[in-house]
């Protein structure tokens, strides 16, 4: 059974990553797509985010029309910077041995693999699904093969029309009093108006 897995702060989750999913799911036959919240980043630590709890609810308002979609909130629910291999790891052992994951990935995420923690076991415990992504180039594989051996044969190439949507630009939208209609599920527009996410770069708490 292949599962995809897409991971992301998802502060909002837009509709950018709803089209991700979709075409992942029908072009390489995934049985489903897990959303992955980030808890804590390693790349991100010390940027102000909007709590867990707004954005778990703001992907399950996003994915709860997408019978194939679900939430896992593995990061979530753990301590300490969130890692991708240390992820793949718990939610494959959460689904068991018959589940074979594929981790989306954008180009620059890709390109960036060897800062990564132990890439080279996140390759053996998953295909790792490479997106186009905006201003991004092809990430050249034999560059990366050369810090992380055996990527190659890890790597699928996931080729979409570019999909130029990003959570920063919505936030700051948002902070400008600009519409975002469009650039989110409806849900998670209501959701952003009705708890004043994103005004003038504040975050609200529940």
């Amino acid at each position: 059974m292949n599962i995809g897995v897409l991971g992301g702060t998802f502060d909002p989750i837009h509709s950018g990553h709803i089209i991700i999913a979709e075409e992942a799911r029908l072009k390489l036959g995934l049985a489903r797509v897990l959303f992955v919240p980030a808890g804590q980043q390693w790349l991100k630590t010390g940027t102000n985010i909007a709590p867990a709890a707004h954005r778990v609810e703001m992907v399950k308002l996003a994915i709860a029309t997408n019978p194939n979609f679900e939430i896992s909130a593995v990061d979530i629910d753990r301590p300490g910077p969130s890692y991708s291999v240390d992820t793949v790891a718990i939610l494959q052992q959460q689904m068991g041995a018959e589940a074979k994951i594929f981790f989306l990935v954008g180009w620059d995420s890709l390109a960036e693999l060897p800062q990564w923690k132990e890439p080279d076991r996140l390759i053996q415990l998953c295909k790792l699904v490479a997106v186009t992504r905006p201003g991004f180039s092809r990430p050249d594989l034999k560059v990366l093969e050369s810090s992380v051996p055996g990527v190659t044969q890890s790597v699928v190439w996931l080729d979409i029309a570019p999909v130029d949507i990003s959570s920063t630009d919505i936030r700051e939208r948002v902070a400008q009093g600009l519409s975002i209609h469009g650039l989110v599920p409806e849900g998670v527009e209501s959701y952003i108006k009705e708890h004043e996410l994103y005004r003038q770069g504040e975050v609200h708490i529940l």
